[in-house]
């Protein structure tokens, strides 16, 4: 298990966002975190990652020095203006103190799908290609953690269909995907464990087609359609 947490509150301006949390990532998952815009998993994410801390409840770790095996990939790209995605990639790696020669640095970029366009600036990639050099940088310190914000969203079929691959590759090698979505189709076709959150609980968490059954329901987005609709109190946990 790589992460942990216990009964995790957080508020803002007396306003209780995360109400009670207690949920786990295991080794070697694709885990589709999901709910309404507001929904407070956002919040959760961010206390995950160490972004934020919590007011109450503990959040617990495989190791100490947590964030250096962690990857994100943020909604927005943070792109060095004028560089290209090879330079990015090698830039980024710096940061992290994290050693690459040329040879690593391109591994990564062809298992991305931008070694041909490695030489491009980042700016004028496509949304795709940009959201996959976001990807990328993720992985450059090779994280065994990786939380994906919306790896797809606003891509055209094709560019959601390579981002796809990506996330299941990375799971082939032994990674561990979080990543969020709004589209039930997806996750659907990625993600072997679900939690769903709203109103800052969660209200189900599991694998999809078990969930599935249990609420007698012949897809996600039915799932999700009947549960966000406010009143539904029923916790279903298959960790």
């Amino acid at each position: 298990m790589f992460i942990q947490a216990i009964d995790v509150e957080k508020s803002y301006n007396r306003s209780k966002i995360v109400k009670g949390i207690n949920l786990a990532i295991k080794q070697n998952e694709i885990l589709a975190i999901i709910g309404p815009n507001g929904a407070g998993k956002s919040t959760t994410i961010e206390m995950l990652i160490g972004l934020r801390d919590a007011d109450t409840g503990t959040i617990n770790y495989w190791v100490d020095a947590y964030k250096e095996k962690i990857g994100v990939q943020l909604q927005i790209a943070p792109f060095f203006v004028g560089l290209n995605a090879f330079e990015n990639l090698k830039l980024f790696a710096a940061l992290y103190k994290y050693k690459l020669t040329d040879e690593q640095v391109n591994k990564v970029l062809k298992m991305c799908g931008l070694y041909n366009s490695r030489k491009t600036d980042a700016s004028k990639l496509s949304g795709g290609q940009q959201k996959r050099l976001a990807i990328s940088i993720a992985l450059i310190h090779n994280p065994q953690l990786i939380f994906l914000d919306e790896p797809t969203a606003a891509l055209d079929p094709r560019a959601r269909q390579e981002i796809h691959e990506l996330i299941r590759e990375l799971h082939r090698q032994g990674k561990t995907v979080v990543f969020t979505s709004h589209d039930m189709d997806e996750v659907g076709k990625l993600a072997t464990r679900i939690i769903m959150i709203d109103q800052g609980k969660i209200l189900v968490q599991g694998k999809p087609d078990q969930l599935c059954k249990e609420y007698d329901v012949c897809s996600l987005e039915e799932l999700y359609l009947l549960l966000t609709k406010g009143g539904h109190t029923h916790v279903s946990n298959h960790f």
